[in-house]
């Protein structure tokens, strides 16, 4: 048994108390959770329209005979269908994740497997309605977003370094490198390379996806032809719509790690709640 604390250690242990900061509005908190349901549907119902062509080109036309990339299913040397990724001239074999997956316990040739897209089963114009839906979701809660932080000084405070920390940018990518997180007062306010993230993806990636999806559609090149000359033809927007995509899923798993290794249960009570520890102090 371990003996009975000391009444030093006893009231060592009732100074100490916790600081709390409210760190996140519930405006945030609610287009950060609306986001992640958006964006988690766009990415399922995405995957199914893709299936429906799984193949990416450049320019204006679907060649079929030359794609930048493509995810389809083969017959081997030995009779057996493989699932294939082809990038440019590199073929990769993919069987059982891409190109060739079960399905219900039975082989099935299809781009991304039934448990990735939205609806399971292959239905393109199913997933185009939730597609659809859910980009104007994704389109409207970013707009409240920018208003909200724009008029209150968010924005600014989320997404634009301060000057010390644009000088410190080192040792924070050091820290950072070693697991180290901000604590205490520092910890108030997002440190230079979540800012400098943040940045990219509100103001450059997230753009360019959402123009790349209007670039594709009809209603949209009848209306603003200029939109699709932009990104050189109809098909390198799909391209440039995947490719954000994807550095979007890797933005997000990069995300989660780093929420999972600071904190979990801080992190996410701040963002639940709003208030975020700042550890223990003494009064």
């Amino acid at each position: 048994m371990q003996p009975p604390a000391t009444r030093t250690e006893a009231t060592r242990i009732e100074a100490t108390r916790r600081l709390w900061h409210y760190r996140h509005p519930l405006v945030i908190r609610l287009a950060h959770w609306i986001n992640a349901v958006a964006l988690l549907v766009l990415l399922m119902s995405g995957l199914q329209i893709f299936n429906a062509h799984p193949a990416l080109y450049w320019g204006d036309r679907s060649t079929f005979d030359a794609p930048a990339l493509s995810i389809t299913a083969e017959a081997g040397a030995d009779g057996a269908s493989r699932g294939i990724v082809q990038v440019g001239p590199l073929r990769l074999d993919a069987t059982g994740v891409l190109g060739l997956s079960k399905t219900a316990g039975v082989e099935t040739e299809r781009a991304f497997p039934s448990w990735a897209t939205l609806p399971a089963n292959q239905d393109l114009a199913t997933g185009r309605r939730w597609h659809y839906l859910f980009a104007w979701a994704f389109v409207l809660n970013g707009l409240v977003y920018l208003l909200y932080g724009i008029g209150t000084g968010q924005l600014r405070r989320r997404l634009i370094p301060d000057g010390d920390q644009i000088r410190d940018i080192g040792g924070s990518v050091r820290e950072h490198m070693r697991l180290r997180f901000p604590e205490g007062e520092e910890a108030k306010r997002y440190n230079v390379l979540q800012k400098l993230t943040y940045l990219v993806v509100v103001l450059l990636l997230l753009p360019v996806m959402v123009l790349a999806g209007l670039a594709m559609s009809p209603g949209m090149d009848a209306a603003w032809p200029w939109l699709t000359t932009l990104f050189g033809g109809r098909q390198s927007a799909r391209s440039v719509h995947f490719i954000a995509a994807n550095l979007l899923v890797l933005f997000v798993i990069v995300h989660v790690l780093l929420v999972l290794v600071s904190g979990f249960w801080n992190n996410m009570r701040g963002m639940v709640t709003g208030w975020f520890s700042l550890g223990t102090v003494r009064p």
